[in-house]
């Protein structure tokens, strides 16, 4: 691996690019005058370009994914070999690696039950959604439809997943959404002035953030709501981690007024943040745990939405009614090369002890952020979990006045001057898309650590002086 390609070779793919492809998250308006981004060969925690230049990769394949690095022969192997013997059939029937992924899995997730094969996570979190109103037809006579979303949580994009977005900037143009979506305030300490809850701090704001989602409950109708899907960590809203207090409340007010718990791991799964899944930080119990990116790191396409027995036996009640089960598939949910790359994907990050790189590792890039803070004014607040951390950037400390976003995406380009790939915030919250963003691979090592919060000084010294 040298970062070394021959010029010819690619100036066809370059502008087959052009002429054919549709980024996503792009305006294209530039590419009619400059070349796309092209990456072409990955290895470790690096990533190449169709010039040769190599670059740091701190945002595991732009968004949050390849959680085990690039280039792992074995996963590779793993899925060549079972294309080679069955590459697909419907999920109405199993597979070899589907059963043995879903138990391995379960193993991970005490008091979860049933693995539910989906092909990305809106996918997965779209199917959540289908129970929950399913539910409400058989068990509550079509009452508890509701479904609670959090202000800054993001569920995916189709209009679905977007009907429970709470990135109204990501919203924008795609509307009408779908009835029943009902969104509930964040629980960002940083912002808890936009809560009126700025006399609080630690457990006690924390409860009173998830007093508010009972507020919202008691206002719609117990009855009415069947559902709460929240992020364990925010992630394109900011990257926010609740306070302490906030998740036990949580848990309380949904068994009180018997409400489906909905935890979206598709960032935070597979030891992104340090444990194999975000909620299991905070000791809660959830009907539904929907994932996918870091599930095979990228090798292969796969999501799952994972149940306790209890939901899953509400849909096989009564076996004599041909509308009790759940009348559903997803396509690709049947594809093997998923759960075969997932099997290898989570075997690695076994034998490696990725889970406890990743909170040494998550320690130290959380320290080095704090010290650019000290010495950086325009760094408000270091938040995150693990390997999944945030820097916001504000004009001013007092009033937390986020800085204009082009100026964080200066940031981001001026890390990109030095070899450095790091996030921001994009098209999410109108004018709050000020954190810069970084989740890099379990693999990353101390070296890597510094060298990406290094860029990040220079960075800063050369947008904000």
């Amino acid at each position: 691996m040298d970062g070394t390609f021959n010029e010819n070779d690619l100036s066809r793919v370059i502008a087959a690019d052009k002429a054919n492809v549709w980024h996503h998250l792009i305006q294209h308006k530039p590419f009619e005058e400059n070349d796309p981004r092209i990456i072409v060969e990955g290895k470790g925690m690096r990533v190449w370009d169709q010039n040769g230049k190599e670059w740091l990769d701190a945002v595991s394949g732009g968004v949050w994914t390849v959680n085990v690095g690039y280039g792992r022969e074995e996963i590779a192997k793993a899925v060549y070999d079972q294309l080679m013997k069955l590459c697909y059939f419907a999920q109405s029937a199993g597979s070899i690696p589907g059963a043995l992924f879903a138990e391995k899995l379960i193993e991970k997730m005490p008091g979860m039950s049933r693995v539910y094969y989906n092909n990305s996570g809106s996918e997965a979190n779209e199917k959540a959604f289908k129970m929950v109103r399913q539910i409400a037809h058989k068990k509550y006579g079509g009452k508890k439809t509701k479904i609670l979303y959090r202000d800054r949580d993001y569920h995916g994009s189709t209009l679905a997943a977007m009907s429970a977005g709470g990135q109204e900037e990501r919203n924008m143009q795609y509307g009408p959404f779908a009835p029943d979506f009902v969104k509930v305030p964040h629980c960002m300490e940083y912002r808890k002035h936009e809560l009126g809850l700025e006399h609080l701090s630690g457990k006690e704001f924390g409860i009173a953030a998830a007093n508010l989602i009972e507020e919202v409950i008691l206002r719609e109708g117990p009855d009415t709501v069947g559902a709460l899907c929240l992020e364990p960590v925010t992630a394109g809203g900011g990257v926010i981690e609740a306070p302490e207090g906030y998740w036990p409340r949580v848990q309380e007010i949904c068994k009180q007024y018997d409400v489906l718990l909905h935890i979206d791991e598709v960032v935070c799964g597979v030891g992104r943040t340090g444990t194999w899944f975000g909620y299991q930080h905070y000791g809660i119990e959830p009907d539904f745990v929907t994932m996918a990116k870091g599930v095979a790191s990228g090798y292969a396409a796969i999501a799952c939405l994972v149940t306790t027995e209890d939901v899953f036996n509400m849909f096989k009640d009564d076996a004599s009614d041909p509308m009790n089960y759940f009348r559903d598939i997803s396509t690709f949910g049947g594809c093997t090369a998923g759960p075969a790359a997932a099997l290898v994907n989570m075997q690695i990050i076994e034998d490696e002890n990725l889970l406890e790189n990743c909170t040494a590792m998550g320690e130290r890039m959380k320290s080095n952020l704090e010290a650019l803070m000290e010495k950086h004014q325009v760094i408000g607040d270091v938040r995150g979990k693990g390997l999944f951390l945030g820097a916001e950037l504000v004009a001013d400390r007092e009033t937390k006045e986020p800085v204009d976003e082009k100026l964080a995406q200066a940031v981001v380009a001026e890390c990109g001057n030095q070899n450095v790939i790091i996030g921001v915030t994009n098209r999410s919250i109108p004018g709050k898309n000020n954190t810069l963003c970084f989740s890099p691979a379990l693999i990353v090592t101390p070296e890597d650590v510094d060298k990406i919060t290094d860029a990040v000084d220079v960075a800063l010294t050369k947008v904000f002086g």
